[in-house]
């Protein structure tokens, strides 16, 4: 089995022109009945062999944490920033393995993170009111932005750029808890105003594939996974949705902002928005349900309810997606995929 991923490379490589590379793509995707920029593909695995290399390297990794815990927080970090990156040289630039490179990136900018909060912050760990602690921890965090960077000039694995996105998310909400009281309902919002940034800058990488047929689709798709659950919770949290069971109009407005968020899923073509808010939703119908008198069958029914509305979607996704795309303004709709 061939992914995009390999047939950039070829291409790279000389192997296989452009053309010829779009073609065996729109071959496919005629065969599947589904056309190719609907297939919202990323590499994960090639064989049963990126499961075992990643659970060898995931035993590597953490004997080599634990080792270098005992004498240190930052000794340990860096042992497995270390490791991982050695074994990115071989099992991500040359046999170019999904799964495992997935590991070894988190695994290497996880590590940095560590050994500088051991470094920067003593004991690693922040307390309540400790400004000076959350800002070396900030820093913290901007330098694992900057190793996750300087990963992806060496190895450019697709999730690379959102986990160094999370980490500048990271450092700039440790900062703005350094700098203001911690306020829920203002923390909630800087969250929400991350969100939309990482959002914007998902939709900038999509637009530079609008065919996804090349790696920056990959980056994007990160990207979008990364962004969903930044703009899904502070949303519901800050509408007082998440403090206990919701009434009635709770539920109906969690419902009324998953229908939302699907037209907004449709008309980017990306899932990840309904993924991440799958949870607030099942939660909302349960409620629904519980308060119609099905509380023994409340589970059942909204598992059912969401699971079919979900699978006809997924079937009838294409269809959906040109009626929605459909009435937006043209200016709009020239930055978004293709519909069929």
């Amino acid at each position: 089995m061939y992914s995009d991923s390999d047939l950039e490379a070829a291409v790279v490589a000389g192997v296989l022109s452009p053309d010829t590379a779009t073609a065996l793509r729109n071959h496919v995707a005629a065969r599947r009945n589904s056309p190719a920029v609907d297939e919202e593909n990323f590499r994960l695995l090639t064989g049963f062999n990126d499961i075992f290399v990643a659970i060898a390297g995931v035993l590597l990794l953490a004997g080599a944490a634990q080792i270098g815990g005992q004498v240190h927080m930052a000794f340990g970090g860096g042992f497995v920033a270390a490791a991982a990156w050695g074994l990115a040289e071989y099992f991500t630039r040359v046999r170019r393995m999904a799964l495992p490179s997935i590991i070894f990136l988190l695994a290497f900018v996880g590590g940095v993170f560590t050994t500088l909060a051991g470094i920067l912050v003593p004991g690693g760990n922040v307390s309540d009111g400790d400004t000076l602690g959350a800002v070396l921890r900030a820093a913290s965090a901007a330098g694992a932005g900057i190793a996750a960077w300087l990963h992806w000039r060496r190895f450019q694995v697709p999730i690379t750029i959102a986990a160094g996105v999370a980490a500048g998310v990271g450092a700039v909400a440790l900062l703005f808890v350094a700098s203001v009281p911690a306020i829920e309902t203002v923390i909630y919002a800087v969250m929400l105003i991350l969100g939309i940034a990482v959002f914007a800058f998902a939709m900038y990488w999509d637009a530079s594939d609008k065919t996804r047929t090349t790696r920056r689709s990959d980056v994007a798709f990160w990207l979008h996974l990364l962004a969903a659950p930044l703009l899904v919770h502070p949303v519901f949290q800050m509408l007082g949705l998440l403090d206990g069971n919701p009434s009635i109009p709770e539920a109906v407005v969690v419902i009324l902002l998953y229908i939302a968020m699907g037209l907004v899923a449709l008309a980017i073509d990306r899932r990840a928005l309904l993924v991440s808010a799958l949870g607030y939703v099942i939660y909302a119908m349960i409620a629904l349900f519980s308060e119609f008198g099905a509380i023994s069958l409340n589970v059942a029914l909204a598992g059912f309810v969401i699971g079919s509305a979900l699978l006809m979607l997924s079937a009838f996704w294409q269809t959906v997606r040109a009626r929605v795309v459909g009435l937006l303004p043209d200016q709009l709709v020239k930055g978004l995929p293709a519909t069929t």
